[in-house]
């Protein structure tokens, strides 16, 4: 090291003297130096702008660290910088003024990798994204399909029914995986030649139900639009059908939504030919669902509330839109934009809005802050109490929304 330094004093002094032995003045000295150092500085200064994005960028990057230090300097109180700056992240996220967007630091990005988020019930299996190599699991029920299938906790899958997941984010795996749950599926595991079987028909539930009111109205009720609800839901109005039923409620409240698939079934039975809905990123780009040129023309009213969710949502936007069915009950949640988490190079993530769904009149449900119902009705609690027992009503007085539809129904109008 005193050698290294030896050397570079020898070699400044050696410059130093060839540049006086020129005879240059020390005003040009000057001049030069200080060209010399305005040019580093403009380089120096035009890479910075580059890396953090362009003028403005720079310019707000600047006025953060100067508030920053401002808030070091002068505030009364001990400051924490991590929580300077991770505040600082959150209300850029929270500005947006959309409820599904967040911010998570490192920790909390930790914790949202291993929580409840990335478990798939019905298969009973939780995992995490390990790089490009594949899910890892990280546990597994006792008794469920996966545990019966011989998926372990540390396991590695690489493959859904000889799909790559490697490339897929979280999101997309889960999605994988639940659209799968009233079947069987294979699970392809890294360092095994043969796929485990994972068989989750024994543990299927079916989230529709059905039945005929005392009013003649058939009222089916779909608890989600998870795997094999599209096609349940089309067995219902079948079955209803075969039975005389030419009127329908279709009880929505509480259903959290589920996949796009078994809406798309749903609506494609119940609708002409024509789009149904669609999916947009911020660039504009659009993903069309259809339905064909069947459809089935019957008086339905549909039942919503503030648990109304996602697919779910789009179902009665859809329908209401269409003058296919009238819409009873609270304005929906407005959840109907899907969600990329995105990591951050210092471990921390957003979970960002990137698409929202949109009817066939481009109308941004999400953005008008949910469904609002043709008729609005609100339930209170209230003991049951049967009414209108005498004109065959089988409605109740704890469930007035419910009550207006088989009502409306009755009246026999035409939507």
């Amino acid at each position: 090291m005193l050698n290294l330094l030896k050397n570079a004093l020898i070699g400044l002094g050696r410059a130093l003297h060839r540049l006086f032995s020129l005879k240059i003045s020390l005003r040009a000295v000057a001049i030069l130096l200080i060209i010399g150092i305005g040019t580093a500085w403009m380089l120096t200064s035009s890479n910075m702008k580059r890396d953090v994005g362009g003028d403005l960028d720079y310019a707000e990057a600047v006025r953060y660290i100067e508030i920053k230090d401002l808030i070091e300097e002068y505030y009364i109180n001990d400051v924490s910088r991590d929580q300077l700056g991770e505040s600082a992240a959150a209300a850029m996220v929270n500005s947006l003024g959309d409820r599904w967007s967040t911010y998570m630091t490192a920790d909390e990005y930790k914790t949202f990798q291993l929580s409840s988020t990335n478990e798939v019930a019905g298969a009973g299996i939780s995992t995490i994204k390990q790089g490009s190599t594949g899910f890892q699991v990280t546990m597994v029920n006792i008794d469920s399909p996966a545990a019966r299938g011989g998926l372990n906790a540390g396991m590695l899958i690489t493959a859904i029914d000889g799909i790559d997941v490697k490339n897929m984010d979280a999101d997309e795996f889960r999605t994988m995986i639940r659209s799968r749950l009233n079947t069987s599926f294979e699970v392809t595991v890294s360092g095994q030649s043969d796929p485990l079987v994972v068989d989750c028909k024994r543990t299927y539930v079916n989230p529709v139900s059905y039945k005929i009111e005392r009013t003649g109205a058939g009222n089916i009720r779909v608890e989600s639009f998870e795997a094999g609800s599209g096609e349940a839901i089309v067995k219902a109005f079948k079955d209803l059908l075969d039975q005389h039923v030419d009127k329908f409620v279709i009880d929505l409240r509480d259903n959290p939504g589920g996949l796009l698939d078994e809406l798309q079934t749903a609506l494609d039975y119940l609708l002409p030919q024509g789009e149904l809905f669609v999916l947009r990123d911020k660039a504009g780009n659009e993903e069309i669902f259809t339905s064909d040129n069947l459809s089935l023309k019957t008086d339905i009213c549909i039942l919503v509330n503030g648990q109304t969710y996602g697919e779910a949502e789009i179902f009665a936007a859809v329908m209401q839109e269409l003058n296919a069915a009238t819409v009873i009950g609270e304005r929906t949640a407005g959840r109907t934009r899907l969600q990329s988490t995105i990591e951050i190079s210092d471990g921390s993530a957003i979970r960002l809005s990137t698409r929202s769904f949109l009817t066939p009149a481009r109308v941004d449900i999400s953005q008008n802050l949910g469904v609002v119902p043709d008729i609005i009705v609100y339930n209170v609690v209230s003991e049951l109490d049967e009414i209108n027992e005498g004109n065959g009503m089988a409605v109740y007085a704890s469930d007035p929304q419910l009550r207006t539809a088989l009502e409306r129904l009755s009246t026999g109008f035409s939507s």
